[in-house]
């Protein structure tokens, strides 16, 4: 039987290397005074020496020393050290195999230490068994078994060992977790999911593979396509607690292994797993379909509102003529009014002047007519969507399982009549505002015409879903926010909130650090002192701010490229591999072993990353056929796989030499980048007119000052990046050590400066029309007069008292990691007004954006902090555009998750360049420096490892054959 191995070298490297770094000397090989007393009953130095490496062998990593073992120079110095010997007494130990083993027996009766064999390795694999379902990977269960031994003092047995009883206690696992699922469907049941394979949907492909052929769509007939699958899906009548006791990984894993199974290759595995991968694609895609279905009404209603928009706009631009000629009318008849009135003659003479009574009666109604379009509202137009609400709205609130707040269910009880029809007359309105522009419209209406209803509890029920007032059981998107938000008792177990647990403590030190504040800006005001700006009449003025970059730092980035060698794409992937191991992460979906096809492997993130599609990359690559890649993309390829690799590749690059002149990798930046897609972006809400009129989406991305790109996110054009920043901080190792963020204008809210502060990160954003923003205190009348101007209002204390505990809650939600922090944020920005949560974080909010206004006038090293960190995002948008050559920079892809992995892939392959560019400048460097030329850090700071015109992106990508 061939050997089960299912660790990289890197990772047994991890677990059983014996470490030589001086931290880990220290903490694993300090002996005690017994430890001593025991080595020195040995009457030989080097039996003396001997015992003691394998006393601390035993200890870390926990394993025999193997018989001709080169053991650390590093570790034998400092043992040796301890002891009053050198190193070099170790020679001639042991030179028969009796003195180690008897060495073996003495430790084990000392120090209580255990064989793994007998009744010990049976408990261990008992043990293994349960740690086996909630370990994340094969890597993870091997440390969690090496961990287990060195705590009970258990000798690790061989590697090859540890891989087998790993392998097997996962694959036991696994079995377990599938006959779990499976003996919970009746009979029925597994009928009904074994027809997914062998019905076909109009003659085309398997039930099945329809199913899974979804996504977000924009119109009537996309949500009726979506409801067809729910509906299906709803039929199934699958237990509720079908998935209760599994873990979420192992239901995600479950899940990804459906979506990449051909109808052919379920039928093919066992019937315990094929229906377990069938009942949990089944439960899993019925809630992510409710969500495409609102996601997909979200985008109708907002295709309704812009089309009542362009109405509008059409009718005044169509009326801009007539209004020309009324006016000039009115203006004449003015004129010869005026005339009259100062000749005292007759006022009809003025009216005969401009053409009679007649003229002038018509004069009025286009004015009145005028009047009416030039006051029209996209109100009078939007139930022009009915009929393509009508063709899918009704059958959409059967089927989804709405749920809903107090607050909301007058919208439920309208949203539910909408659905059955169930009255030709009762159309409610208490779901409504009485001052609200929908209700005095409806007013409007004759009576019997309900089409305008309709539209407003059909877009009234899109807000209640962003807001989450109205929500779906079980929905990933769409999930009652207090269930997801972490109980009170959770909170104090949060390291990353810095505030106290009482809301007065608090709110007493923002107001002495708010009234200090204050004072100091109106003293600088006052001496005329504010850094590149004034407050003159209650008016705030700013300058521009200058560089300060030294001139020879032109010539030294110049010199140092020149020295870089003319290098191919593939060579750079492939050295940086050999140096990170990044490529370990991709392990396969079914098994969790490491691709062993590192080339091909490659090949697959260089087509993402330079936009090519696997089908070009096969026909550029000299070692790949397009099937093969399919294949490895299909079964390695996966978000978190390519997240871990990012991880890998960024904390390598932060750890060299050069990396540490331009930061600590305590502050980061981030900034969407926009990219053009080719589908129809109108219907898609994927046009935003800050980019013109192309439709596209945006990769909002977080670079660390070591230009490390250490999170993206593909994300609608049309959305705030708002939401997004507290993703690429608190779900990625790297952002979490970031302490100082910043970002552009588009990044900041209210609600982003409250949940950061609260967090402990400190938010700079530069903002663009910072003189229009106001200031908020706790008392406006003690301002100083010289700030008076800058006052926006008042704080409002008792609402953040009163909602304080789930203030705390929500972010400790965030920081838990329970929910992505977009989600959240989205939903407290889409809150109704009135809603005491969102307002009390918007009165945070408030707060620290006021201090940050104070601070930033003021400081301008701040402000060159920020200048600097959002340049080097700028910068890195520089390089993705070089790097994305392949279908005109487009991305084609027409799937959300292919759009994701082409993102993701760009933003990889940019950070392995960013690895490759930083390794050889610090070479560079120190090659300029044995010249005597000046590499002083203050020129080095203004390095840059975004450089690409050495690097050959294009031809062929020739790689070495396997």
């Amino acid at each position: 039987m061939p050997r089960r191995q299912i660790l990289t070298d890197r990772a047994r490297s991890v677990l059983f290397d014996i470490p030589t770094d001086q931290a880990s000397l220290l903490r694993h090989y300090t002996l005690a005074d017994d430890d001593i007393e025991h080595i020195r009953e040995r009457r030989l130095a080097r039996n003396q020496l001997g015992f003691a490496l394998q006393l601390c062998a035993f200890r870390y990593p926990g394993r025999l020393l193997e018989a001709g073992e080169a053991i650390p120079m590093e570790m034998s110095d400092f043992v040796a050290a301890q002891l009053g010997l050198s190193g070099e007494d170790l020679a001639g130990y042991a030179e028969t195999d009796v003195t180690r083993r008897r060495h073996l027996i003495d430790l084990r009766n000392i120090y209580d230490y255990k064989m793994f064999t007998g009744r010990v390795a049976r408990g261990l694999n008992s043990w293994l068994d349960k740690q086996a379902e909630q370990a994340q990977s094969n890597e993870d269960l091997a440390r969690r078994f090496v961990e287990e031994c060195r705590r009970t003092q258990v000798i690790l047995p061989a590697i090859t060992t540890i891989e087998r009883t790993c392998a097997d206690a996962l694959v036991a696992a696994e079995r377990r977790i599938e006959g779990r699922i499976v003996n919970q469907l009746s009979d029925e049941l597994r009928n009904q999911l074994d027809a997914l394979l062998t019905e076909d949907v109009d003659g085309r492909l398997s039930r099945f593979i329809w199913l899974r052929q979804f996504g977000v769509g924009h119109n009537s007939a996309d949500v009726n396509r979506l409801l067809d699958r729910l509906e299906f899906l709803q039929g199934l009548s699958l237990p509720s607690d079908l998935l209760s006791g599994v873990p979420p990984h192992r239901v995600t894993r479950l899940r990804r292994q459906g979506e990449r199974y051909f109808t052919d290759g379920l039928k093919d595995i066992t019937s315990d797993r094929r229906l377990a991968i069938l009942a949990v694609c089944a439960v899993e895609w019925k809630a992510a379909i409710a969500d495409a279905i609102v996601e997909t009404h979200d985008r109708i209603v907002g295709k309704t509102w812009r089309e009542a928009n362009k109405l509008c706009d059409a009718r005044f631009a169509n009326s801009k003529s007539t209004l020309r000629t009324t006016l000039a009318g009115f203006s004449d008849l003015g004129s010869a009014l005026i005339e009259a009135h100062g000749d005292d003659a007759p006022l009809d003479n003025a009216v005969t002047a401009i053409g009679g009574w007649n003229a002038l009666e018509t004069l009025v109604a286009t004015a009145k007519a005028l009047t009416d379009t030039m006051a029209a509202d996209p109100l009078t137009h939007v139930s022009q969507g009915f009929h393509r609400f009508r063709r899918y709205a009704p059958r959409m609130i059967r089927l989804l399982d709405m749920k809903s707040a107090p607050v909301c269910e007058p919208l439920l009880n309208a949203a539910k009549i909408v659905g059955d029809g169930r009255s030709k007359t009762l159309r409610p309105t208490s779901f409504l505002r009485r001052n609200s522009k929908w209700y005095r419209h409806l007013q409007a209406q004759e009576p019997g015409d309900f089409r305008l209803w309709e539209v407003a509890v059909l877009s009234h029920l899109r807000d209640a879903f962003r807001s989450g007032d109205i929500w779906l059981p079980h929905s990933r998107r769409y999930a009652d926010v207090r269930d997801a938000l972490v109980p009170l008792a959770a909170v104090h177990n949060t390291a990353r909130l810095s505030v106290p647990y009482e809301p007065f403590e608090w709110l007493k030190d923002r107001k002495a650090r708010i009234a200090i504040g204050l004072e100091n800006l109106a003293k600088a005001a006052k001496r005329g002192a504010i850094p590149g700006g004034s407050i003159e009449n209650g008016s705030l003025k700013l300058d521009r701010l200058t560089s300060n970059i030294p001139a020879e730092a032109d010539q030294l980035v110049l010199d140092l490229y020149r020295r870089l060698p003319d290098v191919r794409i593939t060579e750079i992937m492939l050295e940086v591999d050999k140096a990170t191991g990044f490529t370990d992460a991709f392990t396969h979906l079914r098994t969790g072993v490491p691709c062993k096809d590192k080339i091909g492997l490659l090949n697959v993130l260089l087509a993402e990353g330079l936009n090519l599609g696997l089908s070009k990359m096969a026909e550029a690559s000299n070692t790949h056929e397009y099937f093969q890649l399919s294949r490895l993309s299909r079964w390695h390829i996966e978000s978190e796989a390519i997240n871990q690799a990012l991880v890998m590749v960024i904390e390598a690059q932060s750890s060299l030499p050069m990396a540490v002149f331009w930061g600590t990798g305590t502050t980061a930046s981030s900034d969407g980048q926009f990219f053009p897609t080719t589908r129809q972006g109108e219907a898609m809400n994927l046009i935003n007119a800050k980019y013109g009129g192309d439709p596209g989406l945006k990769a909002y991305t977080h670079v660390s000052d070591q230009f490390g790109p250490f999170a993206t996110q593909d994300i609608p054009a049309t959305v705030s990046e708002a939401p997004y920043i507290l993703d690429g901080l608190l779900m990625n190792p790297t952002g979490r050590k970031v302490r100082e963020q910043y970002a552009d204008t588009g990044g900041f809210t209210d609600h982003v400066f409250a949940v950061t502060s609260l967090l402990s990160y400190r938010f700079i954003p530069r903002i663009r029309d910072l003189p229009s923003k106001r200031l908020y205190v706790f008392d406006p009348a003690a301002a100083p007069n010289e700030l008076k101007g800058l006052i926006g209002g008042k704080i409002r204390e008792n609402t953040i008292v009163e909602n304080w505990p789930d203030i705390l809650r929500s972010a400790a939600t965030m920081a838990a990691g329970h929910m992505p922090p977009s989600q959240l944020l989205r939903k407290f920005a889409s809150f109704p007004r009135q809603h005491d949560l969102a307002v009390a974080l918007r009165e945070i909010g408030r707060i620290e954006r006021t201090l940050f206004i104070i601070d930033w006038l003021l400081d301008v090293d701040m402000q060159r902090r920020a200048q600097i960190g959002l340049n080097k995002g700028e910068a890195h948008h520089a390089l993705k555009n070089a790097l994305r050559i392949g279908r005109q920079g487009e991305i084609r892809d027409r799937t959300t998750e292919a759009q994701h992995y082409r993102l993701a892939g760009l933003n990889l392959l940019a950070a392995i360049i960013i690895y490759w560019n930083t390794d050889h400048l610090g070479r560079a460097v120190v090659q300029r420096s044995q010249e005597g030329l000046d590499c002083s850090p203050g020129l080095l700071a203004h390095i840059s490892p975004l450089g690409w015109a050495h690097i050959l992106l294009t031809g062929e990508y020739r790689w070495p054959k396997p």
